[in-house]
């Protein structure tokens, strides 16, 4: 009776005509009627999101982007095994998060200095100039952060 009701049909059953999926999306839209069309304008705006992303950024900051991605899956996958395992070398455990955060914001530095669009903002920095900071940068960094293991 409520799936007769939901769909407007007088005495069909509708759980024979629609598949289950369907079933269950009309009724969560009878009660949240403004989910659906929330869903898919998430889905319309991630989408233009992307597709602009892949036809305006230059490929020097989509690599940086994709480094950015593995230094923060890699800080993740550190914090995951934290919780899951324990701490047990503290000083280890600091030592590889710390790293992560702290390359992780490097590299945002970088990404800032070599964007195009910040030009105006960075100019007597060259890209050039600003990896050459990035490296070394990091080079400090692993030499702190190798003193910290111990």
């Amino acid at each position: 009776l409520f799936l007769r009701h939901l769909a407007g049909h007088g005495g069909t059953d509708l759980s024979r005509e629609l598949s289950p999926q369907t079933a269950t999306c009309r009724r969560l839209s009878y009660f949240f009627p403004t989910m659906a069309t929330s869903q898919a304008n998430v889905f319309t705006v991630v989408s233009k999101f992307y597709d602009e992303y892949v036809t305006t950024t230059p490929q020097r900051l989509k690599i940086i982007d994709a480094y950015l991605a593995y230094i923060m899956l890699t800080g993740i996958f550190q914090f995951g095994y934290c919780l899951l395992v324990g701490t047990f070398p503290f000083n280890s455990f600091l030592s590889g998060f710390i790293s992560c955060v702290s390359s992780f914001v490097l590299a945002v530095c970088l990404r800032v200095q070599v964007n195009p669009q910040n030009r105006k903002d960075f100019l007597h920095i060259s890209p050039e100039r600003a990896f050459a900071d990035f490296v070394f940068a990091h080079i400090i960094l692993h030499l702190v952060v190798m003193n910290f293991i111990g």
